[in-house]
């Protein structure tokens, strides 16, 4: 009795999901034929943790996307959010006080955003252009420009340890990301969110606080992109003024590439995560070819075109 009613479950999530996977699928195939490495469980795990802060950050812009907004702002809050964690532990604020306070700081340059594009009725993309240079400006003024060093244990074992076999930055990514997918497949501010996003109008005459889902969204992708922030601090023992650099894009990418539709109100967090992981596979294949660095800018600059491309074909056939 069972078997008749998954086949359409089965069949929907193959239409919704099937062409990424196959994406996926083919990429590993590629790197594993040219590296007999790749197929290792160390690489995997290895791939997994670096997509963390990519996969951490784009669930943030999901939902930015969803609203048929962007936040170019992303990579300079994880570079924040870094310093802002090195800076409260250096002043002996102690582990949990310091990670209070750099969520903290994401959620407020995130709500920065949204108070600029929905009060002021500014275009998020000239507001995130802006607010990208000020928080990357910002990122270097407790240090002058140089790298700040972490040394508490605790900060670093986020990134260093294991729970159940498994890194704790993955467990992470799978509590954030189911979190997250709960919070936008089966709650009632989910389904606000894409209908805000898929007619703003229509929205607004149902009686949603329009405004007040806009803050709130640009905020909550300002904490992804502080937790996003801490996992890359405690791997690599420092805040870094250059880090998160390009990693709006990564995030778009994974986005786009999972599905979500520029122009709002279409997309999902599985479809992110696995945008996330081809993204992911892109960049530790081609560094285990060791393909130069300016042309992996090329190769995911195409990807991040094509994804593009997808997403108007899809929308001009539903048109």
């Amino acid at each position: 009795m069972s078997a008749p009613a998954l086949n359409p479950t089965l069949h929907r999530l193959m239409r919704q999901y099937g062409g990424i996977i196959i994406a996926l699928i083919v990429l590993c195939t590629v790197f594993a034929l040219s590296n007999s490495r790749f197929l290792t469980l160390a690489n995997f795990m290895n791939i997994f943790q670096q997509v963390a802060v990519v996969a951490i950050a784009a669930f943030g812009m999901t939902w930015v996307i969803l609203l048929g907004e962007i936040d170019l702002s992303v990579g300079s809050i994880i570079a924040v959010a870094g310093m802002v964690g090195a800076q409260a532990l250096a002043l002996g604020t102690g582990f949990p006080l310091a990670l209070l306070l750099t969520i903290a700081a994401g959620a407020l340059l995130g709500a920065i955003n949204g108070i600029l594009t929905a009060r002021l009725l500014l275009p998020s993309f000239i507001v995130t252009v802006a607010t990208m240079s000020i928080y990357r400006g910002l990122v270097s003024l407790p240090t002058g420009g140089a790298p700040a060093m972490i040394s508490d244990s605790n900060w670093q074992a986020i990134g260093a340890s294991s729970f159940l076999g498994l890194p704790l930055i993955i467990w992470i990514l799978l509590i954030l990301f189911l979190a997250n997918h709960i919070a936008l497949s089966m709650t009632v501010f989910g389904r606000q969110t894409y209908l805000t996003g898929g007619n703003c109008e229509a929205a607004l005459y149902s009686g949603i606080r329009v405004n007040r889902i806009k803050i709130i969204i640009f905020t909550l992708s300002g904490i992804m992109s502080a937790i996003a922030g801490i996992l890359l601090s405690s791997r690599l023992y420092s805040a870094q003024t250059n880090a998160g650099l390009s990693y709006e894009l990564d995030a778009i990418a994974a986005a786009v590439l999972g599905g979500t539709s520029l122009s709002g109100g279409v997309g999902t967090m599985p479809g992110t995560l696995i945008g996330a992981l081809i993204i992911g596979v892109l960049n530790n294949g081609m560094n285990m070819l060791s393909v130069p660095y300016f042309y992996q800018l090329i190769v995911k600059g195409a990807v991040i075109l094509v994804a593009v491309w997808l997403d108007v074909r899809a929308k001009q056939r539903k048109d």
